[in-house]
């Protein structure tokens, strides 16, 4: 595995950031005969926006639920501030593709449930629902349903929730591929927006190379299984130019070099 800054489409040597939140040590993990990941290892800013990014198929949902501890390692290690994985826990929070909304619940409900099920009053759970409602955009609509909602709208709704329960790290799989692409750039803005305002260490699993070196501070890109890390980008790009970025050299630049190291591996 390389670690390299991305600036002007060179490549130069770029030391790792001293404060880790999340730390991956020789992980793999079986299934049956199948070996999804193999002797992965990888370290996670604190505060910062890390991508996984790679062909289908390679592993960063699973990768993602190891540190979850939705489901267990095969073998190796994974530390959330320097304390052992060993299942869930209120250090992480996760935000799935499908929603994974209460159907019968108001949106206020299901930004709260998470907060319910660890017994915050009902007064304290839904002030701070209400809070993180207005800082995705859904003021106004805190009693609405679900299948009153649009696809953008509801998948506000989950990451939310996940934001609620102040959780240090938010796992997010692929939480825009359900969106138009009018909303879906809407959405990275404001991941950027809440990336610089939660201070929260965020990991986004995305197959866009386009949406990875828009809101990313390190990209790591993962090969076909068994799955392990190919190298390491942290892309240097100011983004005070907002949407602009996208029209600008280094961005251009990134993507095209990021294309390159995985269209071998794309079928």
């Amino acid at each position: 595995m390389s670690q390299i800054d991305r600036s002007l489409g060179r490549a130069a040597p770029a030391a790792p950031p001293a404060d880790i939140a999340v730390s991956v040590r020789g992980v793999s993990k079986n299934y049956g005969d199948v070996q999804a990941l193999e002797n992965l290892s990888l370290d996670f800013p604190r505060g910062q926006l890390t991508s996984l990014l790679g062909p289908s198929g390679c592993g960063k949902t699973t990768l993602l639920k190891i540190i979850a501890g939705l489901i267990p390692a095969s073998s190796g290690s994974v530390e959330v501030d320097g304390r052992p994985v060993e299942g869930p826990g209120p250090d992480r929070a996760f935000v799935f593709q499908d929603f994974a909304l209460l159907p019968w619940a108001s949106v206020l409900r299901n930004v709260a449930f998470g907060l319910e099920l660890r017994g915050v009053a009902r007064s304290e759970r839904e002030d701070r629902a209400a809070r993180y409602i207005r800082e995705v955009g859904l003021a106004g609509f805190e009693q609405s349903f679900p299948h009153e909602l649009s696809g953008g709208m509801r998948q506000r709704v989950g990451l939310a929730r996940a934001l609620s329960v102040d959780a240090d790290v938010l796992l997010l799989d692929e939480p825009f591929s359900a969106v138009d692409e009018q909303t879906r750039r809407k959405f990275q803005e404001d991941m950027l927006a809440l990336v610089e305002t939660e201070r929260k260490t965020f990991i986004f699993v995305t197959h866009s190379i386009e949406e990875a070196v828009y809101v990313s501070d390190q990209i790591a890109i993962l090969l076909p299984r068994p799955s392990r890390v190919h190298e390491v980008i942290r892309p240097s790009i100011s983004r005070g130019g907002g949407g602009n970025i996208r029209r600008d050299a280094e961005y251009l630049d990134i993507v095209d070099e990021i294309w390159a190291s995985l269209r071998s591996y794309v079928e």
